[in-house]
């Protein structure tokens, strides 16, 4: 009789992690969609898939990868006790940011059964980057706790939320940079294949970039640390103001400006460019950058 409840027990438990997992892949399935439109209805993105240099574009595909896999271990489907669940749960972000690209993609009419197979694998491959990390988004925006916490309608109490995250990666330093970096990278894939980065870049003049970069570090700064939004620091009383500026904003706009750099010359946009030139370009694609690295831990 014990030996029967058990197995129900057990059976049940089963279950309650499979609802859970599929709820999960739902979640990032919609996340997939709602943070991937933006690029996937973004003409320069289409066009990008024909002529993009593929060896910068596997790189960034490689690059993805243990992004993805750190980014799972975070906020993944399901609360991940081992780099070998997070390794899973980021191949299937990466398989529904393929999956989804293609489907809307091809929806669109952007991919048609006459195109060259490169081409298409281009344009996919270019689109699943930022739609695999919507689909790890999706778990903290479209429901929170995928497994191991929340009740069914999705409410959480605050402990809970809390322990999405353990503590001891959540208050890293390094972890706290890895948030930025994704923040940024994120959001300069949404912009930096447009052509209004180069023709702002080509208008400003030396003291409009001097004033973007000074923007750009105050909006940071208040976004994360003088604004009490969810996931803010809280500074002690007894910690000197520039204590963190020091410390979180000025590494994290510099971590904007370096992702802001690795996007433009995977795009091709930094090819037979002056350095002058590339330095306004990539304060431009910062001033997005800053804000995405700057809103990434309110986010995740």
């Amino acid at each position: 009789m014990t030996g029967a409840y058990w197995g129900a027990d057990s059976r049940q438990r089963d279950n309650d992690e499979a609802r859970h997992f599929l709820l999960g892949l739902s979640r990032g399935a919609a996340g997939a969609m709602l943070f991937g439109i933006p690029m996937l209805m973004t003409m320069e993105l289409w066009d990008l898939g024909f002529y993009i240099e593929r060896g910068r574009l596997l790189l960034l595909m490689i690059v993805n990868i243990p992004l993805l896999v750190v980014l799972a271990h975070l906020i993944g489907f399901e609360r991940t006790t081992t780099w070998r669940q997070a390794v899973r749960d980021a191949i299937i972000a990466y398989g529904l940011g393929i999956l989804i690209s293609a489907a809307v993609l091809i929806m669109l009419g952007t991919i048609e059964a006459h195109m060259p197979a490169s081409a298409i694998l281009g344009k996919v491959a270019i689109q699943a980057v930022p739609a695999s990390i919507g689909a790890m988004l999706g778990r903290s925006q479209l429901g929170g706790q995928a497994a191991g916490g929340g009740n069914e309608d999705g409410k959480q109490d605050e402990e809970s939320v809390e322990d999405a995250v353990p503590d001891a990666i959540s208050t890293h330093y390094s972890q706290e940079l890895f948030l930025m970096a994704v923040g940024a990278l994120f959001l300069n894939l949404n912009v930096a294949p447009t052509e209004e980065v180069i023709l702002i870049s080509y208008k400003m003049t030396q003291w409009h970039a001097l004033a973007a970069m000074l923007v750009s570090i105050a909006i940071m700064h208040a976004f994360v640390y003088a604004v009490a939004f969810k996931g803010t620091h809280e500074i002690p009383g007894e910690t000197p103001r520039w204590h963190v500026f020091v410390r979180f904003t000025l590494p994290g706009y510099m971590i904007a400006m370096l992702i802001s750099l690795y996007v433009l010359w995977t795009f091709g946009r930094l090819d037979d460019v002056a350095p002058n030139q590339i330095l306004m370009s990539a304060i431009v694609l910062s001033f997005p950058g800053a804000i995405g690295a700057a809103s990434a831990r309110l986010v995740l």
